[in-house]
């Protein structure tokens, strides 16, 4: 279609990083004639439109994005508060004020994006989220995700409810009322705190209790008198409350079941970990006794992370800190939630931190280069190592990868055959965008559905010098559109035979470095050989058994328990003193397809059904 108006002559020459037209070159040279007739399109790989759908005006309703040509229903389970705030914003529509149940603004009717929007809050669209294709939320028509703006005439009506606290789905109530924002005094039962968690898209009331107030709030009124029956969606359908002064009563608190209340720390993923509790504002832990399998299998599940690999020994994930929340968990495996096991009552317990539990669920995930920042591309899923099949991989996705496991920011890409013959090949056709800034982000094949036969992709990841960034300043921040990436420190081994064994090397600040000798015992080996997915270690070496090399050393006094994930997760030192002829090798035995970063699962893991990855963004 014809444009109007006056054309742009001058040539455009984009070399694809800029992140506004303005910025992209023209050349010096003479302006060639240009009339409406040669007009560019472009159709956009991303949502191009947003809208809040069903409900009385364009502030309030279900979320709704347009890809394609066609509006697509947003899962509740990829959306939170945060993403709310953005919609709200870019519609020019003030920020979130609610995020209602079920019953609110009918059903969609169009297809189903179970992409996940991870906002921070701050961004003015939707489009400057990192948007992730790997959801694993199961969904049903009714479970969309609802928003009600500041902007909206629903925002203005009795009963609606926000929380005080940091947290989303727990602390002080607080509810609008008469045109303005009072706490809740006197006291509320269950009944009432399920219906504000409903309300809040934050699922089931597990605890109400008050707290004391501190500070003037909101307001200096407090809110009294609610009475519902606990079936309805809305405060407003419940009885009309009353005035008083907020001096005069304690302030109510609540705490829902969404799964925010629930994570893992300390596994390198939010799908492995020490399982830690939110309970009464409070982070706390979960003790050994009784635990087992099925108590993991409610984690998983209620955390979306498929099914549960092992439960660890006490302690694997080293010890949490705060309360020990919960003893003599007893769920029998099918239950929603780690809420609905029999337990012996929050804070209800004789352990200390040494017995804190650990969950490791199919769904987590790593990756890793076989020779540290080269090698074949292998990917950790399901309780195994496999491979990622090469299938004409573009530079642009080998270079995110290498940015993500701090390797440098560019790279080469070729094939090979695999490390491993019986190892899975669990990833094909990944394709990176340009907004992705993980592996995880972008768009593959659903996990174990391939046609690579075996050619599997191999990375050369480089530092590209750059006057702007010197090698020794490379960090992931410098990376282009400020990729994260992990608290990765790629290892290899050195001067051995077969890739598990020689001296280590560990990557930090764009170069190999050595690590030192002393304390270096077969707890050390242990984790490295495990993280080098090489099956046992043989032995851990010190006194440059494998020759010196020509790196500095820089980690020092490694203390491992042996049960660490990854090296970095153990007690070290870097830049001590240490003698050059002094440095650490290991001999492991050979490679593994089955490595888990365990090794203690007390089952066999469970396969789990492969995760449909969409092709839209």
């Amino acid at each position: 279609m014809k444009g109007d108006g006056q054309v742009w002559a001058e040539e455009i020459q984009c070399r694809g990083n800029e992140s506004q037209i303005n910025s992209c070159p023209t050349p010096p040279s003479q302006n060639q004639p240009c009339s409406h007739g040669n007009d560019v399109g472009l159709v956009c790989s991303g949502y191009t439109e947003s809208r809040l759908a069903g409900g009385p005006d364009i502030c309030s309703g279900r979320v709704e994005l347009k890809y394609l040509g066609t509006w697509w229903t947003v899962c509740d389970a990829c959306w939170d508060s945060r993403a709310s705030d953005v919609l709200c914003w870019q519609l020019g529509c003030g920020t979130a004020v609610a995020v209602p149940g079920q019953t609110w603004f009918g059903n969609g009717s169009g297809p189903i994006s179970h992409d996940v929007f991870d906002c921070h809050g701050n961004e003015t669209r939707l489009s400057q989220c990192a948007v992730s294709s790997w959801s694993r939320a199961a969904f049903s028509r009714g479970q969309e995700a609802r928003v009600i703006c500041s902007g909206s005439v629903v925002s203005t009506l009795d009963g609606t409810v926000q929380l005080a606290g940091e947290s989303e789905c727990g602390g002080p109530v607080e509810v609008y009322y008469q045109e303005t924002w009072s706490r809740v005094g006197g006291s509320w039962s269950s009944r009432e705190a399920s219906v504000a968690c409903r309300q809040l898209g934050c699922g089931s009331a597990v605890q109400v209790y008050s707290s004391s107030p501190s500070g003037t709030g909101a307001s200096d009124v407090c809110l009294t008198g609610f009475e519902c029956s606990g079936r309805e969606s809305h405060l407003v359908n419940c009885s009309t409350p009353h005035n008083l002064t907020c001096s005069s009563r304690e302030r109510v608190s609540i705490v829902c079941s969404n799964r925010r209340s629930l994570r893992l720390v300390g596994g390198g993923g939010r799908c492995a970990g020490r399982v830690e509790v939110l309970h009464d504002g409070s982070w706390g832990t979960v003790c050994d006794d009784s635990w087992d399998l099925e108590d993991a299998q409610v984690v998983c599940r209620q955390l979306q992370c498929g099914t549960a690999l092992s439960a660890p020994l006490p302690s694997f994930f080293g010890p949490g800190n705060g309360p020990v929340w919960l003893d003599e968990v007893g769920c029998v495996g099918n239950e929603t939630s780690l809420w609905d096991c029999p337990t012996a009552g929050w804070g209800q317990t004789d352990c200390g931190h040494k017995e804190d539990v650990g969950v490791v669920c199919s769904e987590f995930k790593e990756m890793r280069l076989s020779e540290g920042c080269s090698g074949n591309l292998e990917v950790f899923y399901n309780g195994t190592w496999g491979n990622v099949c090469w299938n004409g991989m573009e530079e642009d996705t080998a270079t995110l990868i290498c940015q993500e496991l701090n390797c440098g920011n560019t790279s080469k890409v070729s094939k090979t055959g695999p490390r491993v013959e019986s190892a899975p090949n669990w990833l094909d056709h990944v394709k990176c965008r340009p907004h992705d800034s993980t592996l995880w982000q972008c768009p593959s094949r659903p996990w174990g559905e391939n046609n690579c036969d075996k050619t599997v992709a191999v990375l050369n990841c480089t530092a590209k010098e750059d006057e702007d960034i010197p090698r020794s300043k490379l960090s992931c921040s410098s990376a282009k559109n400020l990729r994260s990436c992990t608290n990765h420190w790629p290892l290899r081994v050195v001067g051995g035979a077969g890739g598990c064994s020689g001296r280590l090397e560990v990557f930090h600040g764009g170069s190999w470095r050595s690590v030192c000798g002393d304390s270096w015992d077969m707890m050390d080996a242990r984790v490295v050989c495990r993280q080098l997915g090489c099956v046992l270690a043989q032995g851990a070496h010190g006194n440059a058994t494998f020759g010196t090399g020509n790196g500095a050393l820089w980690l020092t006094e490694v203390n491992c328990r042996g049960t660490e994930l990854h090296l970095w997760d153990c007690p070290h030192s870097v830049h001590s003193s240490c003698r050059s002829q002094n440095q650490a090798g290991v001999t492991c035995t050979g490679l593994s397809s089955r490595s888990s970063p365990t090794a203690v699962a007390t089952k066999p893991p469970v396969t789990t059904p492969p995760v449909t990855t969409p092709h839209h963004p």
